[in-house]
């Protein structure tokens, strides 16, 4: 015990006693999310934006300010011709459920969108698949409302006059 390296409890004691002072709180548990009684309803805005090549899945807050969770279809598969699938869709809806429970999110409503404009208005097949996993994966669902663009009137249609032809 001789040895430079080591610390005696005589040393260990000094200290404690010059800290003796201070008393350590208990620390609290950390909780995010807000403050809810239980079985009250805590609801979040899920932005789902389909196109024919991926598939989005956004949850904001009411206001639609704050971001609490964003996953797509390209970030749970690896091949890109994966990406817009419904398997994808349905693999990130899961993702971002555990997410919105974690946070203390508890119902949804959904904002789902397709390209729009003067192209497909028609949202892809990822959509419904992520509906329905939010769904399945025990988060309440609100109001679904289809918030594609829709033109009232716009630019020219790409193909020119006669269309695409083939």
């Amino acid at each position: 015990m001789d040895s430079p390296f080591c610390i005696s409890k005589q040393s260990n004691s000094a200290v404690a006693s010059k800290k003796a002072g201070k008393v350590k709180q208990p620390e609290q548990a950390i909780s995010f999310g807000p403050q809810v009684k239980p079985g009250e309803l805590v609801f979040g805005v899920a932005h789902i934006f389909a196109s024919k090549n991926d598939t989005f899945i956004h949850v904001t807050d009411l206001t639609g300010r704050e971001t609490i969770v964003r996953v797509t279809g390209g970030m749970k598969v690896k091949t890109d011709r994966d990406e817009p699938s419904p398997y994808a869709a349905m693999l990130a809806s899961q993702d971002v459920a555990a997410r919105c429970k974690e946070l203390g999110i508890t119902a949804l409503h959904i904002k789902i969108r397709a390209m729009g404009g003067t192209r497909r208005k028609v949202f892809g097949a990822g959509g419904q698949a992520a509906l329905r996993a939010l769904a399945r994966a025990g988060l309440r669902i609100g109001r679904i409302e289809d918030v594609t663009p829709i033109p009232t009137d716009s630019t020219r249609k790409r193909g020119g006059r006669r269309g695409r032809r083939l």
